[in-house]
Order: C-alpha cells, then sequence, then structure tokens
C-alpha cells in the first residue's frame, strides 16, 4: 500500500492510489492527445465538458458524467469538444489487478477478456465512481484498504453487467503477430522495416500495411509508444531518469522527455516525483 501524495503538472493532478498496480490522475485541459496507447486498463470519468475519440472501438463522445473507458494497448487519441477543454478522473489499473478481481468474481470461469464499452452513461456508475476515486486516493489503513476492496468490486460487477460477453480477440496474421512480438519483447533495441521483413518473410510494405491494420499505428509509433511504457515502469520503480531514457531506447533524456509530454501530458519528473 502507498501514501497519500499528490503533484501537480500543468494541468494534471498526478496522485498515489492506495492500492499497488494503480495510477490515479486528475486532469483539467484542453489540450488534444494524438494516437498513443496504454499497457493498463484505464476507467475514467468525465467531470466537466465533452471529448470526442477514436479508438479500436470506433469513434465515441463523452460528455460530463460519463464513464470512459480504455483497454490495454488499445490505440486512441482524445480532443475537446467545444472552446472550454474537459476535466476528468482517471484510474491506470495493471491487467494482473483487474485479473485477479474479475477472476474472483467468474470464480476462475473468465479467461481473456476487454471492457467492452468506450463510454458508458449512467448515473448510478458514475457516483459508483466517484466513491471509488475518493477511497483509491485517501490515506491508507485497514479500513480504508477494505472499503477500496469494496468499491472496486462493485465497479468491475458494473462493468460486467453492462456487457456480459467477453469480445473475442481480432485475428491478426502469423507474420504481423511476430513483428508485434519482436517489438514487444526487446522495444529498446533499434529495428527497421528490413528487419521485420526478414523475421516475417514477406515485403517492407506489407509489413507497414499490416501492422498498421492490427494495431492503428505503424511498426515505428508502435515502437515509440512500447518505449515510453518502458521508460514509465522504471521511473515508477525509482531508476534515474538519464538512465530510463537511455535503457529504453531513446537518443538522450531530452528525446524522451519531449515524447513523454507529448503522450501523456507531464514530464518525466513530476510523474517520478508523485511515485515517491
Amino acid at each position: 500500500m502507498q501514501g497519500n501524495r499528490e503533484r501537480f503538472s500543468s494541468s494534471f493532478r498526478v496522485r498515489h492510489a492506495s492500492v499497488d498496480g494503480v495510477d490515479a490522475i486528475e486532469a483539467d485541459t484542453a489540450l488534444a492527445y494524438g494516437r498513443h496507447m496504454h499497457d493498463q486498463f484505464g476507467i475514467g470519468l468525465i467531470n466537466r465538458g465533452a471529448q470526442i475519440s477514436l479508438s479500436g472501438r470506433g469513434m465515441v463522445e463523452a460528455e460530463t458524467g460519463d464513464i470512459i473507458t480504455v483497454n490495454p494497448g488499445e490505440v486512441h487519441d482524445g480532443a475537446p469538444i467545444g472552446d472550454g477543454g474537459r476535466s476528468w478522473q482517471m484510474l491506470y489499473l495493471e491487467p494482473h489487478t483487474v485479473s485477479a478481481f474479475f477472476q474472483d468474481m467468474t470464480e476462475g470461469r473468465m479467461g481473456a477478456f476487454e471492457l467492452p464499452n468506450p463510454v458508458i452513461r449512467d448515473r448510478c456508475s458514475a457516483e459508483r465512481y466517484r466513491s471509488l476515486f475518493a477511497a483509491m486516493t485517501a490515506c491508507s489503513g485497514a479500513a480504508q484498504d477494505l472499503q477500496v476492496e469494496e468499491h472496486l468490486f462493485l465497479m468491475f460487477e458494473q462493468l460486467l453487467e453492462t456487457k456480459k460477453t467477453v469480445a473475442a480477440a481480432r485475428s491478426v496474421p502469423k507474420a504481423i503477430a511476430a513483428a508485434i512480438a519482436k517489438i514487444d519483447d526487446e522495444p529498446d533495441m533499434p529495428l527497421s522495416l528490413d528487419d521485420l521483413a526478414r523475421l516475417c518473410g514477406i515485403s517492407r510494405f506489407q509489413v507497414l500495411r499490416g501492422f498498421a491494420r492490427a494495431t492503428g499505428l505503424t511498426p515505428h509509433a508502435y515502437m515509440i509508444q512500447r518505449r515510453l511504457q518502458m521508460t514509465k515502469r522504471m521511473i515508477a520503480r525509482g531508476d534515474d531518469l538519464a538512465e530510463a531514457a537511455v535503457s529504453s531506447g531513446f537518443a538522450d533524456q531530452s528525446h524522451m522527455t519531449r515524447l513523454f509530454v507529448r503522450t501523456y501530458g507531464m514530464s518525466p519528473g513530476d510523474y517520478a516525483a508523485a511515485r515517491r
């Protein structure tokens, strides 16, 4: 369990959650975010304004009071609707954390799964989420831990009730799957389209086209996202920023910082301070 520290970064408030494997963020911004992805499940609530987003589950709009979700590896973007920007709260949960709760709730009957709905418009769910976020970011203690677990179970129950079936995984050609796995396994290693083409046994253009169809990103853009996720994990465990940048495959710390801010809306230093 972790303490209740917080850090302001521009329009972002990064808070330590009381449960390991969870990041809690509050944001109020008019920034538009380009296509990116997370290696965590994201569950959030729009508190003010509205936004439009294109993801693997289509083009969606979310307004005040809506629950928003994102799955690990799901490429998405986000832009405000109107001139006033929008504010939201977001909980990013490690897949193993979510899996433990779903396995408990389904008595081990649920295997691979994803959150089926990118937007949920339900007042009860919104109130439940507010209670969850408040409990998650309060000071930890035995009673608080119990409350957080209860709220998580109730929130996940609501998500399960929204759609009982588990979405089937998209079919990815074996050659492209090999290219994806190569970057997933070694995101810090330099790669060219030639390298991936030789690995997959297809042409460079076929790699580029097939990869974009399967992931929503070009191989280079996908590699950058995986490197950023690697950097984020290293920062969270206390590694030096410059070391994290180079170890993740970036040219230097400034290169990593520019991409980190562009993707997450906060600097690596602010994220590191919030995780201490």
